[in-house]
C-alpha cells in the first residue's frame, strides 16, 4: 500500500525537513509541495491525496482557514511551532498535530496513525505476491511468509516450507505488501505480524529466531501492534 501526500509549508528549513523525513519512508509518496494554502487548496479540488502535512502559519491564508473553507476528504497531520492550536486542529478533526521541531520517529508515528485508519477502509489486500527468482518468477502466499533478511543484494524470503533468494528490494516488498501484514523493523529485516512469538529487548522471535528492531522502524511496528 501506497500513501499519497503532499507538504504545504512556507518555511524552506522546515520544508526540506518534511520533504527529507517524506522521502525515508518508502510507505509515502509525495505528489506536491506547495508554500500558500491557496495553490494546495487548487491541487485538493482535482486530485485525489491521502494526506497532507499542513503547516498552519502560511501567510494570508492560514492552514486553519485552509481547512475552515473547504471539505477536505485527506488525512491532514498539521505541523507547527505553536501548541496553542492544537485544540483548534482536533475540533477540525486532524489526524495528528506535529510540533516543530519534530523527530522523525514523532513523524513515523504520526504516519502510522494515518495508515492504519487507511487499511480499515480500503479493499481487502491481495493474498499473494509474485517474486523474482533466477529465470522465472515464483507465486508465494502472504500467510506463508514468517520473515525477510537482507543479504547485501539479495533478499532471502522465509517462509513456512522453502527460502526463496531474490534481488527484490525491501522498497519493492514495502509497495507490494500491506505493512500490517509484513512490516519492516530493521534496515535488513521485515517481518510478519502473525508469525511473532515473542517481543523482547527490541527483538522478534519468529521460529526460534530473534529479529532485531531498530529505533527508525520501532514506533511504527509497535504501533501497527496496538500498543
Amino acid at each position: 500500500m501506497k500513501i499519497s501526500c503532499i507538504i504545504v509549508e512556507d518555511e524552506p528549513l522546515a520544508m526540506e525537513r518534511a520533504r527529507d523525513y517524506v522521502l525515508r519512508v518508502p510507505l509515502l509518496d509525495l505528489l506536491a509541495t506547495f508554500t500558500n494554502a491557496v495553490d494546495a487548496f487548487s491541487f485538493l479540488k482535482s486530485n485525489r491525496v491521502d494526506l497532507v502535512f499542513l503547516d498552519i502559519n502560511l501567510g494570508a491564508v492560514s492552514g486553519i482557514n485552509l481547512l475552515e473553507s473547504m471539505r477536505i476528504d485527506s488525512h491532514v497531520i498539521i505541523t507547527t511551532a505553536y501548541h496553542e492550536f492544537a485544540l483548534k486542529g482536533f475540533e477540525l478533526s486532524v489526524t495528528d498535530y506535529l510540533l516543530k521541531p519534530f523527530t522523525f520517529e514523532r513523524f513515523i508515528a504520526a504516519v502510522g496513525k494515518v495508515e492504519t485508519s487507511l487499511v480499515k477502509t480500503r479493499l481487502p489486500e491481495k493474498k499473494w505476491i509474485f517474486v523474482k527468482t533466477d529465470h522465472r518468477l515464483e507465486k508465494v502466499l502472504l500467510d506463508d511468509i514468517m520473515y525477510i533478511e537482507g543479504m547485501r543484494d539479495y533478499r532471502r524470503i522465509h517462509t513456512t516450507n522453502k527460502k526463496i533468494m531474490t534481488l527484490q528490494t525491501f522498497t519493492d516488498f514495502e509497495k507490494e505488501i500491506a505493512s500490517h501484514i509484513v512490516c519492516r523493523v530493521h534496515k535488513s529485516f521485515m517481518v510478519s505480524l502473525d508469525k511473532i512469538e515473542t517481543i523482547e529487548k527490541e527483538k522478534v522471535k519468529i521460529n526460534n529466531i530473534f529479529i532485531p528492531i531498530s529505533a527508525t522502524y520501532r514506533n511504527l511496528f509497535f504501533r501497527l501492534l496496538g500498543k
